[in-house]
């Protein structure tokens, strides 16, 4: 715990000299002024540390609650802005948005006032580089995995991002009150920062501060990456970010715990907990394993750009084709595993290019995946007619055995049941000893990397280390870390690969193209839409090789996997 406190609030303090805050320093600089209370740079500090804190951490949460969009927050942060600006532009209109206020602390109206609500406006818009402690936060208030250490990061983190503004915010009240040009034209200062306030707000709405932020160099990217990357920073923050550290549904994951997966025979794992939290049913109405008592039910937790999963699913789509009139239900459980992955036109769209016709449930809050303790993509979690677990399978493989437990719980339900022949589809599962699962956002880290990787949203340049450890990435050129899950390539940008494996599959997203050099063949790939899977080797022996990659920039790279 006294890890994560000092790595939290150091990553804050280093986090808020960056140039990802750039946007809100105008406003930090002009929140005192003469004749202002001298607490209202510390209420305007404190009322943005407390909700970028709970927005960060809980609005994902709340939001998804009341069925609000997702942007309700950053667009009600602006509102404030333009508000409170308006406000100090007309001063009749400001005294209406203070007498509230006024009537309550019993006080005369003060058109200064508002401190800790421009705080709370401020904090919805405070939008920081993304490092390993921010991209850690912001996965817990997702998955809505909260816990003690969640809360203690989320509040070191957002009180070392609030130290540095608050000098800044006091050294500016002090500079006003002591100017006499300035403290003499008080109702001229107040128009300026009103004026402030809305420009501020307008280009923060039409992002027109995104390119402020590139431009400027990333000063504290280094600091930042030595602080927050260090092994023992990283332990503490993937045990944040471990599926099981917010679960506290022990019922939920009793069957789990009673069930060895895999397996020739069929056990008994306890029941099945309910279908959850589903946000969107695709090619279907909405089920329920109670409303499918009698039948045979297979779940299946996927996600889409898990090539993982795309193996396994022309034997799940053949299975449900043969056995569906027999009494089995196959219910595709799709959790994300990236942001993009959360957008229901962007699921749909995939499972109609990979042939799922069977029903998807699309769990984008982790509930079901929660309710089962799941860990795993792909996971197969077989259930009789009765409800109960019959056999968990994690991962690839063993595909007729599979289908063998399938036909005795079919014929257990009914014993009149008339049974097609046994389904014929290659099985692809890698039997050779292959390069582990690569991500390349900071998100996963410790990454399989030589070298450095981006640490913020300003492009950094790299070079190629003199070697590369086997199963590991290098970058060179220029990338960003445009969020957590992925990098952003920028001009020269170029990738390498030490990889042991038949297939090497990327996932891509923005718009560009890619160059693959491997194995003495180059070919480019041409990358736009929805961010999904991308074949870059596969016409090659198991070998070990290296691949380089030539990208142009826009293109966002997330993970590779192999086969």
């Amino acid at each position: 715990m006294v890890t994560l406190v000092v790595v939290g609030f150091l990553a804050g303090v280093i986090t808020s000299l960056s140039p990802c805050v750039l946007p809100v320093l105008p406003i930090v600089l002009t929140s005192g002024g003469p004749q202002r209370r001298k607490w209202r740079p510390y209420l305007v500090i404190a009322g943005l540390v407390l909700s970028f804190a709970l927005s960060t951490l809980f609005g994902s949460l709340v939001l998804s609650a009341l069925g609000l969009p997702q942007t309700l927050l950053r667009d009600a942060g602006i509102a404030v802005l333009v508000l409170i600006g308006v406000g100090l532009l007309w001063p009749r209109f400001g005294d209406l948005l203070e007498r509230p206020f006024a009537r309550l602390s019993g006080r005369a109206v003060n058109p200064d006032g508002n401190g800790i609500v421009l705080g709370l406006g401020l904090g919805l818009l405070f939008v920081p580089c993304a490092g390993p402690v921010l991209a850690t936060i912001a996965v817990i208030g997702a998955n809505h995995t909260f816990s003690a250490g969640a809360l203690v990061l989320t509040a070191a983190f957002a009180i070392g991002c609030g130290v540095p503004l608050l000098v800044l915010a006091v050294a500016g009240d002090a500079i006003t009150r002591r100017v006499a040009a300035i403290r003499d034209r008080a109702r001229g200062f107040r128009m300026v920062t009103g004026a402030v306030m809305l420009v501020v707000a307008v280009a923060i709405a039409f992002n027109l501060t995104d390119g402020l932020q590139t431009a400027v160099p990333g000063y504290t990217e280094a600091l930042q990456q030595s602080v927050e990357s260090n092994s023992e920073a990283q332990g503490e923050l993937h045990k944040l970010n471990s599926p099981a550290s917010g679960s506290t549904d022990n019922t939920a994951a009793a069957p789990g715990a009673n069930c060895t997966p895999g397996g020739q025979t069929l056990q008994d794992c306890g029941k099945a907990p309910e279908l959850t939290g589903i946000t969107d049913w695709l090619n279907t109405k909405p089920l329920t394993l109670a409303g499918l008592r009698g039948k045979v039910v297979l779940i299946d937790f996927w996600t889409y750009s898990c090539i993982n999963c795309q193996r396994t699913l022309p034997h799940v789509e053949s299975w449900y084709s043969a056995y569906q009139k027999a009494g089995l239900e196959i219910i595709g459980v799709h959790t994300p595993e990236f942001a993009f992955e959360h957008d229901t036109a962007n699921i749909e769209a995939q499972a109609k290019a990979l042939g799922v016709k069977y029903p998807i449930a699309v769990d984008n809050n982790y509930a079901t995946w929660n309710a089962y303790s799941n860990q795993y993509w792909p996971a197969e979690y077989l259930i009789d007619a009765s409800g109960h677990i019959r056999h968990v399978s994690f991962g690839e493989g063993d595909y007729s055995g599979t289908e063998q437990l399938i036909r005795q719980l079919l014929t257990s339900a009914s014993s009149t049941v008339d049974l097609p022949a046994e389904t014929e589809v290659a099985d692809t599962t890698p039997s050779e000893q292959q390069t582990p699962e690569t991500y390349l956002g900071s998100q996963y880290a410790p990454l399989h990397v030589s070298g450095g990787t981006p640490s913020g949203s300003t492009l950094q340049a790299f070079q190629f280390p003199p070697s590369l450890q086997p199963d590991t990435f290098a970058l060179a050129g220029s990338w960003k870390a445009a969020d957590a899950e992925s990098i952003t390539s920028g001009p020269g940008a170029k990738l390498e690969l030490s990889y042991q494996a038949k297939y090497v599959y990327l996932v891509l997203g923005g718009s560009g193209t890619v160059t693959v050099r491997a194995n003495g063949q180059t070919q480019t790939i041409a990358v736009s839409g929805v961010p999904k899977l991308y074949t870059l080797v596969d016409n090659g022996p198991y070998q070990r090789s290296t691949l380089t990659l030539d990208v142009t920039p826009g293109v966002d790279a997330y993970d590779f996997t192999f086969g």
